[in-house]
């Protein structure tokens, strides 16, 4: 249920930004009556292109059946994994510009008079936050297997409800709850996500090699633990599991896993060191 929250009120929190920067600019231009519908109706387009998209992974899902369904929920894992690095480095990089962007291209689509174009905008903005979420919340749903259904869906709830709450306290104006900090410390743990994702997307693709016939080296290479920290820490506890589950831990790790959460730290570092650190300073007039 954390999780499935969390990934909720991120992205919600994000296409809230999004639409309340348009929104605002578009309430200060007149004649707006016009555009206004515009922008709500690509907000609807938007949400109706998440929702296609959720249906159709759940529809492959059901159809793919026994070894093709391992192969493509280790996708799945996979790509949600590198979604959201993705994603953590356009905001980093891009963050400050966001505004500013978002007005331009408003400007410029709102000049053409029909206002297809804003639609067009604010449909893309939102199918791509929507998007998001859907692939994310697979990924999660099928990383812990045993998902309770029902918990899984009240913490979605909960996390838009919590993601409307967050962009009205942000929007007042906060040193302790600024858009600066929030996107620090969700990026974090999007990040911190993102290694778990990545952890059992390899546990599902190591499971479809155990069951084949390969190599000796590979079944040392993605079978044998290098240590076991399980005194320490077991992730089949209480306490371990939910670490695992959010960051990625194996208390009894094979070389694969360590070389995999290596690259992919290496790839966080690179990443986000290319450029100057963005500043998300997009507060709404």
């Amino acid at each position: 249920m954390g999780q499935s929250m969390f990934i909720v009120w991120r992205e919600s929190v994000e296409a809230l930004l999004v639409i309340g920067i348009l929104h605002a600019w578009l309430s200060q231009q007149p004649d707006n009556r016009h555009a206004l519908r515009m922008l709500w109706g690509g907000v609807a387009a938007g949400l109706g292109l998440a929702t296609l998209l959720a249906w159709g992974i759940l529809s492959a899902g059901d159809w793919l059946a026994g070894p093709a369904g391992e192969w493509f929920q280790c996708a799945m894992l996979l790509v949600a994994s590198l979604l959201i690095l993705q994603m953590v480095g356009w905001m980093h990089h891009h963050g400050r510009d966001l505004k500013r962007s978002l007005i331009d291209n408003a400007s410029a689509h709102l000049s053409q008079g029909s206002g297809i174009g804003l639609l067009v905008l604010a449909m893309l903005a939102v199918a791509r936050e929507g998007s998001e979420t859907v692939v994310f919340l697979y990924g999660i749903g099928h990383q812990q297997q045993g998902t309770d259904l029902m918990g899984f869906a009240i913490g979605g709830v909960l996390g838009f409800v919590l993601a409307l709450l967050s962009y009205a306290a942000l929007q007042a104006g906060s040193r302790l709850f600024s858009w600066k900090r929030f996107f620090k410390v969700s990026e974090a743990l999007l990040l911190l996500l993102g290694a778990a994702l990545l952890m059992a997307g390899l546990d599902r693709f190591s499971g479809q090699l155990m069951g084949m016939d390969i190599p000796e080296v590979f079944y040392s290479l993605f079978g044998d633990p290098l240590w076991d920290t399980s005194a320490l820490l077991d992730d089949g506890s209480t306490l371990g599991s939910t670490v695992a589950g959010l960051t990625g831990y194996r208390a009894m790790p094979s070389l694969a896993a360590v070389v995999l959460m290596g690259l992919y730290w290496l790839a966080v570092w690179a990443w986000l060191r290319a450029k100057p650190e963005a500043r998300l300073e997009a507060r709404v007039a």
